[in-house]
């Protein structure tokens, strides 16, 4: 059902991870020519196009997005099996953790040899995103626990 807390929860991880798609992510300029590199959900390069600058593809963030706003999407609607929004629940934790490692590697790793300077990247709205549905997905398990819980203690009570 919408109108259950852990939906609104869900609902909130499927439009965080919709958000990735369209926010961008790191970025970090070359003092040496200008070119300022942006890391988004498909790809790390330039922000404009500029002869000479290399992009890599970054295509893995778009997918583990994708497939985490679609995890959460199909949870809500399984309302009247607990155990397995449970299930999907747990499933999402993976898929959001190796997000927020692929985020971390394109950021720090990747990015960082595709630039070579002193400074760090910027990490930009993009970056926490993750961070914030590993939260929300962590509460809506915990109300559907709570759920679980609540039918079973009337069931005992029979």
């Amino acid at each position: 059902m919408i109108q259950r807390i852990q939906s609104v929860f869900l609902l909130l991880i499927v439009i965080a991870m919709v958000g990735m798609f369209f926010v961008p992510i790191w970025a970090k300029t070359n003092p040496a020519n200008g070119v300022e590199y942006v890391l988004d959900a498909y790809q790390l390069g330039p922000e404009t196009a500029t002869e000479g600058a290399t992009s890599k593809s970054a295509i893995f963030i778009a997918i583990l997005a994708g497939a985490a706003a679609l995890i959460a999407l199909y949870e809500i609607f399984q309302y009247k099996s607990r155990l397995t929004q449970m299930k999907l629940g747990l499933l999402n934790s993976v898929v959001l953790a190796a997000l927020v490692g692929v985020v971390f590697y394109f950021s720090f790793y990747v990015g960082e040899d595709l630039v070579p300077t002193k400074e760090a990247g910027e990490r930009l709205s993009g970056f926490y995103i993750p961070f914030v549905a590993m939260v929300m997905n962590a509460l809506a398990n915990r109300f559907i626990k709570r759920d679980e819980d609540l039918v079973r203690s009337m069931d005992r009570l029979r």
